[in-house]
């Protein structure tokens, strides 16, 4: 099993081609990470010159091509690390070569350096981004992780190692993250704090509010602004119980400050597997293209849906043929 990731490789800031090309050559070949660089393999250049050779290539580049961008894409680097005790760095190492080769299709000159210092043994691959023959550059690609990965699981599976088998959408960890309140929510619940402590009028809630950090602002319409906040929100705004003349019927004894719970935005339920849309008959009736556009996405979200759901419940064939009912047979 093998986890892989790609990385492009830029010229940092204040250094040049050649100084960032050994500063990444030499980090990946560290002596104390590669058993002495026994497990440091290169093909179609020397470990040793391999920063010299991709910069040698780099020129050839300009020279035959006559183009030279700015910010271009030095190098690429590509981590490959594997189950702990699953694999030996030799064969890391030769999964490594044989990732970088078929990834780069054998047109890329590259370096595989296997790191053993940590509990998990994995692969730093260092390949130019010019061609070996120095008439093209490799360009990352829409969705490449996703094809490094397929990769390395195919070579994983040809030396009898296990691969990742991704979880269920439903089986998925889902992440819930905290609700945020409101500027008025806060008010509000800032203005329930106040009235626990039983002011005796409008302007000792005022008090309390003061104290809590808010700024008052007397007027027509009266409004408090919190630290934060850039502009001073109304007590009219803030709904019904908070408003000036509801805390007033408060503070004469006419009716008791129930606190509001925070809005929450609803949740809408999850849509259910609807029919597809006929696109063609739609058209004939006299609907637009932006209407096109949206049921060609529609009917892909559907067609989505449909393939998950008889996937995720392992479902290979959809018999559609009505049974008999009432003992009939059909004929």
């Amino acid at each position: 099993m093998a986890a892989t990731r790609l990385i492009a490789l830029h010229v940092n800031k204040g250094k040049s081609v050649a100084q960032c090309l050994r500063a990444r050559t030499d980090y990946v070949q560290n002596p104390e990470k590669t058993d002495n660089g026994e497990l440091v393999t290169a093909y179609e250049c020397d470990p040793m010159t391999a920063d010299q050779e991709f910069l040698l290539a780099k020129r050839q580049y300009e020279h035959i091509t006559g183009r030279r961008q700015k910010r271009d894409v030095i190098a690429y680097q590509i981590r490959q690390s594997f189950k702990p005790g699953e694999v030996t760095p030799e064969e890391a190492n030769a999964i490594g070569q044989e990732l970088a080769k078929r990834f780069t299709k054998g047109k890329h000159a590259f370096i595989v350096a296997t790191h053993t210092d940590r509990s998990h043994i994995h692969n730093h691959i260092v390949f130019n981004s010019t061609s070996l023959d120095c008439t093209r550059k490799f360009r990352d690609f829409h969705l490449s992780w996703l094809v490094l990965s397929k990769l390395s699981d195919m070579i994983c599976l040809e030396y009898k190692l296990s691969v990742i088998t991704p979880k269920p959408y439903r089986e998925r960890t889902k992440y819930k993250y905290p609700e945020r309140l409101s500027i008025r929510d806060q008010i509000r619940a800032d203005i329930d704090a106040a009235m626990r402590q039983k002011p005796q009028s409008f302007q000792e809630l005022v008090g309390l509010l003061e104290q809590a950090g808010y700024e008052y602002q007397e007027g027509k319409y009266p409004a408090i602004r919190g630290k934060d906040q850039k502009k001073f929100i109304r007590f009219k705004s803030l709904g019904e119980g908070y408003t000036q003349g509801d805390l007033a019927l408060v503070f004469a004894g006419q009716r008791e400050h129930q606190p509001r719970k925070p809005d929450k935005r609803t949740k809408q339920p999850a849509r259910k597997m609807n029919l597809l849309i006929d696109i063609q008959q739609k058209m004939t009736a006299g609907k637009g293209k932006g209407y096109v556009c949206w049921a060609k996405v529609f009917n892909l979200k559907q067609m989505s849906k449909a393939l998950l759901f008889l996937q995720e419940n392992g479902i290979e064939s959809l018999d559609l043929t009505p049974s008999p009912k009432n003992g009939h047979k059909a004929g």
